[in-house]
C-alpha cells in the first residue's frame, strides 16, 4: 500500500463516532472511494476521447461491436450489455454512423430488428483509443499500468451486487440471445 495519507480515509474515520454516526465508516468510504474514483477515471477518459472526437458512450458502444463474434448486434443487445437507455443508444448510433464509424443494416430473420455494425474506421477508432489509454504520456498515467489490478480488485464487488447480465444475456429464466 502506498504511504501517502488517504485524505478521504483520515476525514471520514476521524470523525465518524465523534459526530454520533453508528455503525462500521466501511461501506460508505467503499461507495464513495468508488463514485470518486469512477469521476476520475471518467475525466481522465473523456480527455483523450476529446482529442480523438468520440463520446464516452460512442467508445463504449463501438468497442463492445468490436467485440461480438461478427462485428455487429441489434439495438436492444447494446442497451442491456451497457445498461443504457434504449434512447442513448438510439442518439449514440447516429452520432457515429454520421462519422462514419458505424452502419445500420437489417435483421436477416427478424423484419423488426436493427443491427449496428462496426466499419472498419470504427474498429480503427476503438484501436485508436486503446493506444491512447494505455500511452506513458496520456491521461490514464497516473494509473500506471493498475488497470488490470483495479479490475480485479473490483470485479468480485460487482458480482456480488448482481452484475452478472453478461453471463445470462437473456435475463431471468435463462433464456439468452444471440447478438447477430
Amino acid at each position: 500500500m502506498d504511504d501517502r495519507v488517504d485524505p478521504l480515509v483520515m476525514g471520514v474515520r476521524d470523525r465518524w463516532e465523534g459526530q454520533g454516526l453508528l455503525g462500521d465508516p466501511w461501506p460508505f468510504l467503499a461507495i464513495c472511494s468508488v463514485g470518486r474514483l469512477n469521476q476520475l477515471l471518467k475525466k481522465a477518459l473523456d480527455v483523450e476521447l476529446k482529442r480523438l472526437d468520440l463520446t464516452r458512450t460512442g467508445y463504449f458502444l463501438l468497442t463492445t461491436l468490436a467485440l461480438t463474434v461478427h462485428g455487429r448486434a441489434r439495438l436492444s443487445t447494446l442497451g442491456r450489455i451497457l445498461m443504457m437507455h434504449p434512447t442513448t443508444v438510439k442518439l449514440t448510433v447516429d452520432q457515429l454512423e454520421a462519422s462514419g464509424l458505424v452502419a445500420r443494416t437489417p435483421h436477416p430473420r427478424d423484419r423488426r430488428a436493427t443491427l449496428v455494425e462496426i466499419t472498419a474506421a470504427g474498429r480503427e477508432r476503438a484501436n485508436e483509443v486503446s493506444r491512447a489509454l494505455e500511452a506513458p504520456e496520456g491521461a490514464l498515467a497516473a494509473f500506471d499500468g493498475m488497470h488490470r489490478e483495479l479490475f480485479e480488485a473490483l470485479q468480485p464487488a460487482r458480482l456480488a451486487a448482481g452484475d452478472v447480465e453478461l453471463l445470462n444475456p437473456g435475463g431471468e429464466g435463462g433464456r439468452g440471445r444471440r447478438a447477430g
